[in-house]
């Protein structure tokens, strides 16, 4: 496909122009390669921002604005069909034969838990939209534990590939543009480039200081370093520094960008202004190396133009692609948090001997035979080809993952089987469980858990409070849950609870945000989010006027020199209830592990997935030495439940307890309904609304099975 030359009369004839001419730079295929490095080095022995990605992103608006614009100035158009075959020829089967190869060490080398989220991952990546996968998963805190993965990476590439997508019609309608009012090209292109460049750096200030996280991977907050590197191809041609200048912004360029992980770290917010570091860097050695006098012997610009430099910068890409999964293989397999000085060269040598097999495989083979088969379809052809097994095995898999968790489902219909926390009415089946692979399915029980709530709870910058209702709509008692992620994850207990007893029972919760008077902070800043849903809550509260709120009675924490504790700001919001006249039940928090309980659950016999309740957890319960809680809150402590003998276990009753370090799993929070069920009745004045209670329905389920398993 490819847009025709715009043919106007006379009136209005595109003036004629001289497109400037195309000079090799070996500097710039040099100053790939020291991106490369910098992303290697630094992701592998410092595990913070180089400013590779930033001088990528550049290199890539720089090198397509110019091959884009030239293109017009020729020919008056821009042939789509033969630009983007082209990239996927060069981009796809490198990225495929990558993507596989994760997939398939993840299947011998990851846990289970971590199973569907990489083929989530690498199915984003493959379709580039990853950037936008790792977005979007990045703002919900109960998922924030998960581990790297393998492919995370690639989010760069996405945002590449969506450029790749968009530039050609940008440029395509400037050049439409141009025409129409008779005027150049390039001086269209300027202005339009430049609108993109203001427009995306003004929005990437504001994202970076109200959401980084989102930023980091937001294509709008990342599209003026490609819309400045096109800038720059479009001026590039004008410039020819005095010698010793050119030589003095040369090196200021490659020192700065050398430097750029070391000043930058992760101290500042990124990208915003941060990024103009590396990106003014990249800038400065690329004017440093324009016009036609050649470079001095000692400039930055022939030291990357060096033979071993262009070399390496030949195959960049491939070591990009291939550094960040075998660092977070060996990671694994070393149970390490960061490679010591000789793992880390072990990491950078596999990468680029997996670089080097990688760039052999496709250009001795893929490139050779499709140079004899130059139609377009044949280069989209190629790019494909590679691309659908992997897309195909990772349904495939995925197929496989949801047929196991069903079966799973099934077998945990017996209460035998799967008693969960009512596993503590039976010593005998205690001692008679049988080994059963747990449940939920690890691969899942995170999103799962997650799924159960997702749309009743407000995220970390929502400032309104949601509000869901459960159970009996109509009834004369109505529970409210309000509180954080360790208040919500609650929920599924309460709502057994609900449904047995005729309650009415509302949600009210928001993540990393306490039912508190007191101002709290998420991740060093006031938590202005936070405060302002507290307010929304208790004016809920006051319209809403529940029987009781069910909420935390302390905090537990892991961080040294902080010990389980009863926030002066929880007290506050109790007496703020007794005089709404509304009661309070306060449970005890619940603990936290050193350890994500799925990842050792699928690597260790789950007895082995403990930890010792002191660990997060103060000998008693805090509350027990209130002397000023008011008369309307009742205490539930169910930790002996969850560490019997002082051992906090991350598997009971074959049941997975957390779905990460500290957060209940769906089914395992249903299952505490039944041993929680007599000191909720209590705190909260009611009777059994039934003529059993769950215990009691549990165990005559558990007699019924036993006799069955007898008599067979």
């Amino acid at each position: 496909m490819s847009v025709p030359a715009l043919n106007r009369t006379s009136e209005a004839v595109m003036p004629p122009v001289t497109v400037p001419r195309n000079r090799r730079r070996p500097d710039i295929e040099g100053l790939r390669a020291v991106a490369a490095l910098l992303i290697a080095v630094y992701h592998i022995w410092f595990g913070t921002v180089s400013g590779g990605v930033d001088v990528f992103l550049l290199l890539t608006g720089f090198l397509i604005t110019g091959s884009l614009v030239r293109a017009m100035e020729r020919e008056g158009r821009i042939d789509f069909a033969a630009f983007w075959t082209k990239l996927v020829k060069r981009l796809f089967p490198a990225g495929a034969v990558v993507l596989g190869a994760a997939l398939l060490m993840t299947y011998l080398f990851f846990p289970r838990s971590q199973w569907m989220a990489v083929i989530d991952d690498v199915r984003a990546a493959v379709l580039y939209y990853g950037n936008w996968h790792l977005a979007l998963g990045s703002v919900d805190y109960m998922a924030e534990n998960a581990a790297a993965s393998p492919v995370q990476h690639f989010w760069s590439l996405a945002v590449q590939g969506q450029f790749y997508l968009v530039w050609p019609l940008l440029i395509t309608a400037t050049g439409l543009v141009a025409a129409w009012l008779g005027a150049r090209v390039r001086r269209a292109a300027l202005v339009a480039v430049g609108s993109v460049f203001a427009v995306s750096f003004g929005y990437s200030l504001w994202i970076t200081s109200t959401e980084p996280v989102w930023a980091y991977f937001d294509t709008g907050a990342r599209l003026w370093e490609l819309a400045l590197g096109g800038l720059l191809a479009l001026v590039v041609h004008r410039v020819d520094l005095p010698a010793r200048l050119r030589t003095a912004a040369g090196w200021l360029g490659l020192v700065a960008l050398v430097t750029c992980g070391f000043v930058i770290g992760d101290s500042l917010p990124y990208p915003g202004y941060a990024s103009l570091w590396p990106t003014l860097a990249a800038l400065l050695i690329i004017l440093s190396g324009a016009g036609e006098a050649e470079n001095s012997r000692f400039s930055a610009n022939r030291l990357l133009g060096l033979r071993p430099l262009t070399w390496l910068g030949g195959h960049a890409y491939t070591l990009f692609l291939w550094h960040w999964p075998v660092l977070i293989v060996y990671l694994e397999l070393t149970e390490q948090v960061k490679p010591s000085l000789g793992g880390g060269f072990a990491v950078l040598g596999a990468s680029f001997s997996a670089a080097l097999a990688t760039s052999w495989v496709i250009d001795g083979g893929v490139n050779r035979v499709t140079r004899r088969l130059r139609t377009p379809s044949w280069s989209l052809a190629a790019g494909i080809i590679f691309v659908i097994p992997v897309l195909v095995a990772g349904a495939l898999w995925g197929q496989s993952i949801e047929r196991d968790q069903q079966l799973r489902t099934e077998l945990s219909s017996n209460p035998l089987a799967y008693p969960g926390a009512a596993v503590r009415l039976d010593q005998d089946l205690a001692e008679n469980l049988p080994a059963l692979p747990v449940y939920p399915d690890t691969t899942t029980a995170a999103r799962d858990t997650i799924d159960q709530t997702r749309e009743c709870n407000a995220l970390i910058d929502d400032r309104e409070v949601v509000t869901c209702e459960f159970g009996d709509l109509e009834s004369d008692y109505t529970i409210a849950l309000v509180g954080s992620s360790h208040a919500r994850h609650w929920f599924q207990a309460l709502r057994h609870l609900s449904d047995q007893h005729g309650w009415r029972l509302v949600t009210m919760t928001k993540n990393a945000c306490q039912f508190s008077s007191e101002v709290q902070t998420y991740r060093g800043s006031e938590y202005a989010e936070c405060t302002e849903w507290n307010e929304g809550v208790m004016a809920e509260l006051a319209e809403l006027a529940p029987d009781s709120v069910f909420g935390l009675a302390s905090l537990t924490s892991r961080s040294a020199g902080r010990e389980e504790h009863v926030p002066e700001g929880f007290v506050e919001r109790w007496r703020q209830l007794d005089e709404m006249g509304i009661d309070v039940v306060a449970v005890r928090d619940t603990p936290r592990f050193n350890f994500n309980v799925p990842d050792c659950t699928d690597r260790n016999n789950p007895s082995e997935c403990s930890e010792p309740r002191s660990n997060s957890m103060a000998e008693r319960a805090p509350f027990e030495d209130l002397t000023d809680a008011p008369h309307n809150t009742r205490f539930l402590d169910m930790t002996d439940y969850l560490c019997p003998d002082g051992v906090c276990q991350g598997v009971i009753g074959n049941q997975l307890v957390f779905y990460d370090t500290n957060h209940f799993s769906y089914s395992f929070s249903r299952s505490l309904a039944v041993v929680m069920e007599p000191y909720l009745l209590d705190a909260t004045g009611q009777a059994p609304s039934g003529e059993t209670t769950l215990a009691e329905a549990a165990l005559t389920v558990q007699e019924d099975h036993v006799e069955q398993r007898d008599r067979s």
